[in-house]
């Protein structure tokens, strides 16, 4: 793991943000794209992936402080202004809502956007997921004796801390502590071979999707699913049903995804002729 990639004099280069900010470019490259294919100004995207950005690491950032509220309230400029430590469902929901309102006040269809958008956001969530793998921050899986167990001991959250929260795990170790040397599952990894394959499904049939709003919840109903199966292997903790929060979000996420699909296909099969 490479945390911290490079320092120029008072400039230091985090393998998280590099991650993060190529996963925008990304995002914005194929955005551009698709926009120009759905006759949408180019220029857009620009302006939706600035957006986006603002809005998504904000509320990333708002709702993983939520989570962790009581390390927040022991060091609150420490996390605040760590490098590390989003939650992508706050991103999402501020971002969207943020997309939203934009689109409202230039008279724009939200859900011309948001299919336009869907397959670069699924593809570029998939490559900002790297950082979290470079960076070690905790978002790994639970360990493995796979052969691609990865190795998280340089991160920035070393497996000795985060399996503090999983006493069953711990125990299977000397005095109780997890050896940082642990291979562990490198669930980012695996995220970004899901949003790959993801995308490729939603670039293939894009120009076959052609009512608004179905691309959309198609990306709703992937990334849930997406998150959902990974999260099995992931450190959070259980709760409802032995799933984890983010598995009870992602399961929201394919239900709004299935009823919007639908609601929209029966809406247009009983337009006039």
């Amino acid at each position: 793991m490479c945390p911290i990639l490079f320092k120029v004099g008072p400039l230091t280069v985090y393998s998280y943000g590099l991650m993060l900010a190529i996963g925008f470019i990304t995002a914005s490259a194929l955005m551009t794209r698709e926009y120009r294919r759905r006759n949408l100004d180019p220029n857009l995207a620009g302006t939706i992936t600035l957006i986006a950005l603002v809005a998504g690491v904000a509320g990333s950032k708002l709702l993983y402080l939520l989570e962790h509220w009581g390390h927040f309230v022991a060091d609150p400029a420490g996390m605040a202004f760590s490098p590390g430590g989003l939650s992508f469902f706050g991103g999402l929901i501020l971002a969207t809502a943020s997309i939203y309102f934009y689109a409202r006040a230039k008279k724009i269809s939200f859900l011309t956007i948001a299919d336009g958008t869907s397959p670069g956001l699924m593809l570029g969530y998939g490559v900002a997921r790297l950082g979290c793998h470079f960076s070690g921050d905790g978002d790994y899986g639970f360990p493995t004796d796979l052969p691609w167990g990865t190795d998280y001991s340089q991160g920035t959250f070393p497996p000795s801390e985060a399996f503090r929260g999983f006493p069953e795990i711990a125990a299977r170790y000397p005095n109780g502590i997890v050896p940082d040397n642990t291979l562990c599952h490198p669930t980012p990894v695996y995220e970004l071979l899901l949003c790959a394959l993801f995308f490729s499904v939603m670039w293939r049939y894009r120009t076959a999707i052609t009512t608004n709003g179905k691309m959309f919840m198609l990306y709703l109903v992937l990334s849930g699913i997406e998150r959902f199966s990974v999260e099995f292997l992931r450190i959070n903790p259980r709760g409802f049903l032995g799933l984890t929060e983010y598995q009870l979000v992602s399961a929201a996420l394919v239900v709004v995804g299935l009823a919007g699909w639908f609601t929209i296909g029966r809406k247009e099969s009983i337009k006039p002729s």
